[in-house]
């Protein structure tokens, strides 16, 4: 079922995203060869807490970390460690608050000093699919419309969208209805209309689409070990447009 939300609502979630971005933003800010994955989820543990938030992953569905750090050819979910980020590596970082009963979610890639060309490029379209996603979500169009318009600006890239993971309706849950994929499905017309809020969060491989859980039963990796990028926004939709929540 899908919860549309108020104007209080709406509020509610800002206010949670603020934390989200404030949490994103330090991470990559840190982000440098030799750092230890491990460190970002005391920075997000240490900055939500002086907040007054909690994080929303920790413990969700059995999800043991505060924060999702996924590097290279890990696509979401996986699990902060002592392994150091190198050279030419990008990470991928998502970051859910809870916030006065209500909930914010978003993601970013980053890179790890110099990164390859093609690398670079990745990061640009996916990061840039989000922004075309974000415009399609007004009153009156079709949850379909930006699936759409994220992967006809992805295949015409030359990249692949993932199939087996999707956004999703965040606010008074972590994950609500409806589920946002990232590919074009007709069938899925859903209507959006005002008070809707949902993640959009196009995750996109350098190679093929196709993607496998390794045996921690959480961490998404390529197939084919091509990279793979990850950018999501909490967003609105408004008689005003859409309204970034994160």
């Amino acid at each position: 079922m899908i919860n549309l939300k108020s104007e209080v609502d709406i509020e509610g979630i800002r206010n949670a995203g603020i934390i989200v971005r404030k949490v994103l933003n330090e991470l990559s800010s840190i982000t440098k060869p030799g750092i230890a994955t491990m460190e970002y989820n005391s920075v997000c543990e240490e900055i939500a807490f002086s907040m007054n938030a909690v994080p929303a992953f920790k413990g969700y569905n059995g999800f043991p970390y505060s924060v999702c750090v996924s590097v290279n050819e890990e696509v979401v979910h996986g699990f902060p460690s002592k392994r150091r980020l190198r050279e030419g590596d990008i990470v991928s970082i998502d970051f859910g608050s809870y916030y006065k009963d209500y909930y914010a979610d978003a993601a970013i890639t980053v890179s790890v000093g110099d990164i390859s060309n093609k690398a670079l490029k990745l990061m640009e379209i996916t990061k840039e699919a989000l922004n075309l996603g974000i415009s399609k979500a007004v009153p009156g169009n079709k949850l379909n419309d930006i699936s759409r318009i994220i992967e006809e600006y992805v295949v015409k890239n030359n990249f692949a969208v993932v199939r087996d993971f999707v956004g999703h309706g965040v606010g008074f849950k972590l994950h609500e209805d409806p589920q946002v994929p990232n590919y074009y499905i007709k069938d899925n017309d859903i209507l959006l209309e005002e008070g809707l809020v949902i993640a959009i969060e196009p995750m996109v491989n350098e190679f093929g689409y196709k993607v496998k859980v390794k045996k921690n039963g959480w961490t998404v990796v390529t197939r084919d070990k091509g990279l793979s990028a990850h950018f999501e926004h909490t967003v609105a939709i408004t008689k005003e447009g859409p309204q970034i929540l994160t």
